[in-house]
């Protein structure tokens, strides 16, 4: 049995919790640290509990904070040697990460860290380097992808593996072909290295799920060029063209962007 909970999705900053009774991650740290030990405190947990950090990429929304927790902790955090460098040298990260508590993942490398067997897996994006990633505890399997510019051939075998998922969704194409941000902006979030659209979640998810998903949650939504309701039901028509009920088939949810979400029970299904 693994928890869940989601302490903020999208630009304002990611930061998602992961843990075993007796083991606890967390997937970027991206939120500002007082806003975090307030979310902490109020979901009974302590930070006490957080051994590992994973880290996607080094983007400002995914590192705020990263260096603070892991001095004030003295948690390791875990990246590829590129994001490394990246959350070195970004003027955001004000506290560097000490250099004994610096660790390496490898792309395509499974690697035990505490209870949690982890695979990062490439994710096209314009940062320096980013991954998502597999992790499997306690016969539970959760992956995490997020920005992401499209969905590599990688990218669906670990849909296809995975029994929960946490996917971008983070526009809907037409809100940014007709909104506001200017021509560069707008050809960035939809190249091959930007973000994934509504449309093209829902086919990854339908061409490549598994009958062992069982709860997808939709995050990273644009504040200007998406709402949770639309990017809902936009996955949820693609799902239905592919002769898949959301609901029944699947648990299909839309992560907050600044509200924790949470805590949710991943468990295991008796016939797995």
């Amino acid at each position: 049995m693994l928890k869940f909970i989601s302490f903020g999705s999208g630009s304002s900053g990611n930061c998602y919790f992961l843990a075993t009774p007796t083991d606890a991650l967390l997937i970027d740290i991206g939120v500002g640290l007082r806003t975090l030990k307030k979310s902490f405190r109020d979901y009974g947990c302590s930070f006490s509990q957080v051994h590992h950090v994973l880290i996607t990429h080094d983007h400002a929304d995914h590192i705020k904070s990263v260096g603070s927790f892991s001095h004030e902790y003295s948690v390791p955090v875990y990246a590829t040697r590129e994001v490394h460098e990246g959350i070195n040298h970004n003027y955001c990260v004000v506290k560097k990460l000490a250099p004994e508590l610096t660790c390496l993942v490898e792309k395509g490398r499974q690697q035990q860290i505490g209870e949690f067997l982890i695979t990062p897996f490439g994710v096209p994006h314009d940062s320096t380097d980013n991954v998502g990633y597999m992790v499997e505890a306690g016969g539970v399997t959760f992956c995490i992808i997020t920005d992401a510019g499209r969905v590599t051939d990688e990218m669906k075998q670990y849909i296809a593996r995975t029994q929960y998922l946490v996917i971008e969704a983070n526009h809907d194409v037409e809100m940014v072909q007709g909104g506001p941000y200017p021509q560069f902006l707008k050809e960035r979030i939809l190249s091959q290295h930007g973000h994934l659209n509504n449309r093209d979640c829902g086919i990854a998810l339908a061409e490549n799920m598994s009958e062992r998903l069982r709860h997808v949650w939709l995050c990273h939504l644009s504040e200007e060029n998406n709402h949770p309701e639309l990017a809902r039901k936009t996955v949820e028509s693609v799902l239905r063209t592919y002769g898949i009920v959301a609901g029944t088939d699947i648990q299909l949810e839309v992560l907050k962007r600044t509200t924790p979400m949470g805590p949710y029970e991943l468990g295991v299904k008796s016939e797995e």
